[in-house]
C-alpha cells in the first residue's frame, strides 16, 4: 500500500547486483559493451553540467558548474543501489529523500562533493550533525540534510522539517534497508498529475499514473506495469477488422491498436487529418528488410467518402505554400480512391481506399504494397483473441532497428533536422546491440474501467522505434532537456540562500 501523499518512488538494483544475478544477460549486453561505456560516459558527462547549465547560471552569478564533484557521483547511481521517493506537504513543497548503499569511501565522497558543492552553489556553510551536515536556507525548500545510516547513505530536501528522511534513516537503522527487498531490477511509481505541479515541462504530455517493474527473464528482459487514469475510460473494444488480404508476409513488424477514438478526437493535431466517423482502430506492419514499406490501414465505414473528406483538410491545410514548406519538391493529388504526395525522394506517399472480406479500409503507405504471399499467420490472430486486448505490437527489433534508423534519419532531413551522426556514440552502441535483438512482444489490457496494464518482453528491453528516439535524445545538443523551455524561476523557489 503506498502513501497517499506519495508524488514519485523510484526503485534501482544497481548494476553490481544485475550483473551477478543469472538472468543478466539481456543487461549485460545493452550495458557492459565498450561501445556502451562510452555512450554512458558522454550521458553522465552531460547530466553533470545539467544543474548549473539549465539552471543554476541564470540564477547564481560567478557560480562554479562543479562539474568534477557531481560526476563520480552519478557513476554510483548506475553501480550501486538506491531509492527515491518523493512526497507531497501542505507546506507547499514536496520532501525529496533519496538512499544509496554505498561504501565507507564513497559514502565520504558523497558527504563532500554534496556538501562543497551546495557551499559554492548558496554561499552558506553546512552544519555539521551526527553522521553527516544539514544546511538551512532562507527559501523553498529551506532544509537539506546528509546524513549516513550503516551501508546507506540519505540525502534529504524539504521544507522546515524532513519526516520522509527520518523515517527512511529509522527503517535503515531498524531494518538495514530503506525499503522490502524486491526481486525487481528498477521498479517505479510516478504519480505524473502531481508531479507537472511541481515540475511545468511534463505538462505537455497529460501523463497518468504509472506503476513499472523490469526483471530479467532468461535472454529477455520482462517489463509489466499499469497506467491509472483518474476516470473511467471510454474504450469502445469493438471485434477487430482486420485487412486480411492487404497485410501479408514477409513482415517484421505488426501492430494492431482499438477504442481509441474518444482520445483521437480531443487531439488538436489531428485536425488536418480528420474523418467523420472518427476511426476507431489501426493497423500497422512492415515487410522485412524493406525500410521503406511501413504501412498503415483503417477501417472506415465508407472508404470512398473518407478519402473525399481527407483529401479536402489535407487540401485545405496545406494551401497554396505547400510546395515551399517540404523542399518544394511535393505536389498533393486527390481523387475519389486515392492521395498521394508526389516529389519525394525516395517515396511516394499515399492514401487509397482499399475494399475487403472485412470490410473497407483507408490504407497507408510511403511506397507501394507488395503482392500478396501467403496468409496471416494463426499465431498472430491468436494473439488478438483476449476481448480486454487494447494494444498488441510484435517485431524482430534487430530487422526492424535497421528499417527505422534510415527512415527517422528522412524524416530528420525533411523536419530540416540534425540527423544522428553515424560516428556518435550512440549510433555505434545502436551498430553494437542490434545483432543482439531478438523478437520483441507487447501487449496493452483493459483490467479496470480506468486502468490499462501493460506487459513487454524483449531482448533490450524496448523496441526499435524507442531506441532510435533514445539515441536521438542522448546526442541531441541539450540532453536532457531537448525540446522544452523551463518555467520562469517563482519568487519563493530557489537554490539561492
Amino acid at each position: 500500500m503506498q502513501p497517499p501523499d506519495l508524488i514519485a518512488q523510484i526503485h534501482f538494483a544497481g548494476e553490481e547486483k544485475i550483473s551477478r544475478e543469472t538472468n543478466s544477460v539481456a543487461f549485460t549486453n545493452l550495458f557492459s559493451s565498450p561501445e556502451a561505456l562510452e555512450l554512458r560516459a558522454q550521458t553522465l558527462n552531460k547530466l553533470a553540467r545539467a544543474p548549473y547549465q539549465f539552471l543554476l547560471k541564470r540564477m547564481t552569478a560567478g557560480a562554479s558548474d562543479e562539474t568534477a564533484r557531481l560526476r563520480p557521483l552519478l557513476d554510483d547511481l548506475l553501480r550501486s543501489e538506491w531509492f527515491l521517493q518523493i512526497r507531497d506537504a501542505t507546506n507547499g513543497s514536496p520532501e525529496f529523500a533519496l538512499a544509496v548503499c554505498l561504501d565507507k569511501n564513497r559514502a565520504e565522497l558523497w558527504r563532500t562533493n554534496l556538501a562543497n558543492v551546495l557551499e559554492s552553489w548558496t554561499k552558506l556553510s553546512v552544519e555539521k550533525i551526527r553522521g553527516g551536515w544539514q544546511m538551512k536556507k532562507h527559501l523553498p525548500p529551506d532544509l537539506i540534510r546528509f546524513v549516513r545510516v550503516g551501508d546507506w547513505i540519505v540525502l534529504g530536501c524539504g521544507q522546515d522539517e524532513l519526516p520522509l528522511n527520518d523515517e527512511i534513516v529509522r527503517r535503515v537503522r531498524a531494518e538495514k534497508r530503506p525499503a522490502a527487498a524486491k526481486n525487481d531490477w528498477l521498479s517505479a511509481d510516478l504519480d505524473w498529475p502531481r508531479l507537472t505541479r511541481w515540475f511545468a515541462p511534463l505538462q505537455k504530455f497529460d501523463l497518468p499514473k504509472t506503476q513499472l517493474q523490469v526483471v530479467g527473464s532468461g535472454n529477455n528482459l520482462r517489463l509489466n506495469g499499469k497506467f491509472i487514469f483518474p476516470q473511467p475510460l471510454d474504450l469502445p473494444l469493438e471485434k477487430w477488422r482486420i485487412p486480411i488480404n492487404t497485410i501479408h508476409e514477409p513482415f517484421d513488424s505488426f501492430t494492431a491498436v482499438r477504442g481509441f477514438a474518444p482520445w483521437l478526437e480531443k487531439q488538436k493535431w489531428v485536425l488536418p487529418f480528420k474523418i467523420e466517423p472518427t476511426p476507431d482502430q489501426v493497423f500497422i506492419w512492415a515487410l522485412d528488410q524493406i525500410p521503406f514499406q511501413t504501412f498503415a490501414a483503417v477501417p472506415v465505414p465508407d472508404a470512398t467518402n473518407a478519402i473525399r473528406q481527407l483529401g479536402s483538410e489535407l487540401s485545405a491545410a496545406t494551401g497554396t505554400n505547400f510546395q515551399n514548406a517540404v523542399f518544394g519538391l511535393c505536389q498533393l493529388t486527390t481523387n475519389d480512391s486515392e492521395i498521394r504526395l508526389r516529389g519525394f525522394p525516395f517515396i511516394s506517399p499515399f492514401v487509397q481506399n482499399v475494399r475487403e472480406p472485412t470490410g473497407e479500409f483507408l490504407l497507408a503507405g510511403l511506397s507501394p504494397n507488395s503482392p500478396d504471399s501467403g496468409q496471416l499467420p494463426p499465431g498472430l490472430l491468436a494473439s488478438l483473441a483476449p476481448t480486454n486486448l487494447v494494444f498488441y505490437h510484435w517485431e524482430i527489433t534487430a530487422e526492424r532497428l535497421s528499417e527505422v534508423r534510415p527512415l527517422s534519419q528522412f524524416a530528420l532531413m525533411l523536419a530540416q533536422r540534425n540527423q544522428l551522426d553515424g560516428k556518435s556514440a550512440a549510433a555505434k552502441w545502436l551498430d553494437h546491440i542490434g545483432p543482439t535483438l531478438g523478437n520483441t512482444a507487447t501487449t496493452i489490457t483493459q483490467t479496470a474501467p480506468n486502468e490499462l496494464t501493460f506487459a513487454r518482453r524483449a531482448p533490450g528491453g524496448l523496441i526499435a522505434i524507442e531506441f532510435v528516439a533514445l539515441a536521438n535524445w542522448l546526442e541531441s545538443t541539450n540532453f536532457p532537456l531537448d525540446g522544452f523551455q523551463l518555467p520562469a524561476l517563482q519568487k519563493n523557489n530557489s537554490l539561492r540562500p
